[in-house]
């Protein structure tokens, strides 16, 4: 079921209201802005991976819009359209490295000329209602809706450059996966997964390794072209209006 973060994010990109949910062969585009196609994915990039490589082999132009929350105002009911229980802040908040959870699996289509990522660090409402059943390792809520407060900042990356720019520039070279985790402050374990997706993107490579860790360094990559057009939106003052809401 689409959430309303979903509609909120297609009516912040999409040109007009004709532009929202638009045909393409056997998929529907989310928006069109300036004629370059819009997909809005909050789940996994892996989902979307081969549908984006077919619009990119038809030579569209793309715009991937990955919404992360980086505060979560959890709102808690006993059932649907009932009154609320509890509302409270999350104490999970992503970052743009949260990125690399999903880019792992979107390294082989991206970086491509055609393609660009917009990283949204936003604010969002998360509705929760309790389990349908209680099975074993299922969560204790089912999320019956995700509401847009606010976006926080944007990050465009078009190539491997913009990737490479997210680790700080004195990092000193070679540099390990810990070395990573301690100059962004991020766990190890994610670490690896931005290593991993900054080696195959060509953004950095292994040169030597210190005991069992593999030690990386920044690539010469090409000058980065010039960026496109600035996303149109609407609600360009960051805060969501609540026409944006409904």
């Amino acid at each position: 079921m689409e959430t309303t973060l979903h509609r909120q994010l297609k009516s912040l990109y999409a040109e007009d209201s004709e532009s929202c949910e638009v045909r393409l062969g056997n998929f529907r585009i989310d928006a069109v802005q300036c004629n370059r196609l819009v997909e809005i994915q909050h789940g996994s990039l892996s989902a979307i991976r081969d549908k984006i490589r077919w619009l990119l082999d038809q030579n569209h132009s793309v715009l991937v819009v990955k919404p992360l929350a980086a505060r979560k105002l959890l709102v808690k009911r006993r059932r649907r359209g009932g009154r609320i229980e509890s509302r409270r802040y999350s104490p999970n908040r992503a970052s743009v490295y949260d990125l690399f959870l999903d880019l792992v699996h979107f390294v082989r289509v991206f970086p491509h000329p055609g393609l660009s990522l917009e990283v949204l660090m936003t604010e969002q409402e998360e509705h929760r209602l309790p389990p349908l059943a209680r099975r074993p390792r299922r969560k204790g809520y089912r999320i019956e809706d995700r509401v847009l407060q606010t976006i926080c900042s944007r990050l465009h990356l078009r190539n491997a450059r913009d990737l490479q720019d997210l680790l700080p520039p004195q990092l000193e070279q070679p540099f390990s996966t810990a070395d990573i985790a301690r100059a962004v402050d991020i766990p190890v374990w994610l670490a690896q997964k931005m290593a991993y997706c900054l080696r195959e993107t060509g953004a950095i490579q292994q040169t030597d390794k210190r005991g069992n860790a593999r030690l990386y360094c920044f690539t010469d990559t090409d000058d980065p072209e010039e960026p496109l057009p600035a996303s149109r939106h609407r609600a360009d003052s960051l805060a969501v209006s609540d026409s944006a809401v409904r």
